[in-house]
């Protein structure tokens, strides 16, 4: 099982993220996507890719968008033979002590998804408007697109193999956040399998978030887009 990990400028937090993944199982393995950072997370990556020979590394030339690197890194570990596939955030708010239940969970799953509001909400360090923004916009999700989850935004999740290549990865359209719904949408419409387990989502440890208004305009856009059949276009 790969644990893909997206990064730029994230010297601050790699290390510690990548070590404790590995730490959970032995068979964790993880695929650092790194967009050339400036402040060297790319070489403490594979540092980290000589020390334990459990971690892949791809260096992409620039900052490419978020849905992008997240393919870059499926494409990675299904070349590498992965059965399951994880994704997290590098900035610590995702906990790598869940993962043992995203694992327990795949055993009746294709797409186990990490909840902050299975039970009520589990956010640590956001502000009010922040936990009230999020909550709104996974409603406004589920109503468009009728996905049966209580968290369409979250980052911190499982695919099985079966789930990756059932869509399409090339015609995903989505460069930000909003790569997360287009995905978990287009698993729902090849039948399968959703779960979700609950998760405590921390408010990253340092650095800055990559939040932009363009990655925000993709995500109200995109959900119309599903919804309405306008994304991705029609094949000829």
């Amino acid at each position: 099982m790969y644990v893909v990990i997206p990064t730029y400028n994230e010297a601050a937090n790699l290390e510690r993220v990548a070590r404790e993944v590995l730490a959970q199982d032995q068979r964790l393995r993880v695929v650092v996507v790194d967009d050339n950072s400036p402040d060297g997370t790319g070489e403490i990556a594979d540092r980290l890719a000589r020390e334990t020979g459990r971690v892949e590394v791809v260096h992409r030339p620039g900052k490419l968008g978020l849905g992008t690197a997240y393919v870059a890194g499926f494409k990675r570990a299904l070349e590498l033979d992965a059965e399951f596939v994880g994704t997290m955030d590098a900035d610590g708010s995702h906990d790598p002590r869940s993962l043992p239940a995203f694992i327990a969970a795949a055993e009746r799953a294709d797409v186990v998804i990490g909840s902050r509001y299975m039970r009520g909400v589990s956010v640590i360090n956001w502000p009010m408007q922040r936990i009230l923004l999020s909550w709104f916009a996974n409603r406004y999700v589920r109503a468009l697109t009728g996905l049966p989850l209580t968290d369409c935004t979250s980052g911190y999740r499982l695919y099985s193999r079966r789930a990756l290549t059932s869509i399409d990865l090339d015609s995903i359209r989505s460069r930000g956040y909003a790569f997360l719904v287009e995905i978990a949408f287009r698993a729902y419409r090849q039948r399968c399998r959703l779960a979700e387990v609950p998760i405590v989502f921390y408010e990253r440890h340092q650095g800055r978030s990559k939040m932009s208004r363009g990655v925000i305009l993709e995500a109200i856009v995109m959900p119309w887009r599903l919804a309405f059949g306008g994304w991705p276009p029609k094949r000829p």
